[in-house]
C-alpha cells in the first residue's frame, strides 16, 4: 500500500492557500456576490483542510 505524506514546506503552503481562500469565501459572502464563487473558493479551502488533517507531515 502507498502511504503518503506531506513535507512540512508542502504543509505549510498548502495551508497558507485554505487560509487565502477561506478569507475570499469570506469576502465575498459579506460582500453578497456570486454564488459560484462561495462554492469554489468553499470548497478549495475544505479540501485543503482536510487534505492537512487527514495525510500526516514527515517529521525529520
Amino acid at each position: 500500500m502507498i502511504e503518503y505524506s506531506l513535507t512540512p514546506i508542502a504543509a505549510t503552503i498548502i495551508f497558507v492557500i485554505a487560509c487565502l481562500a477561506g478569507y475570499q469565501y469570506r469576502r465575498v459572502f459579506k460582500a453578497e456576490g456570486p454564488t459560484y464563487q462561495l462554492w469554489v473558493f468553499g470548497i478549495i479551502a475544505a479540501l485543503l483542510l482536510l487534505i492537512l488533517g487527514f495525510i500526516p507531515i514527515k517529521v525529520g
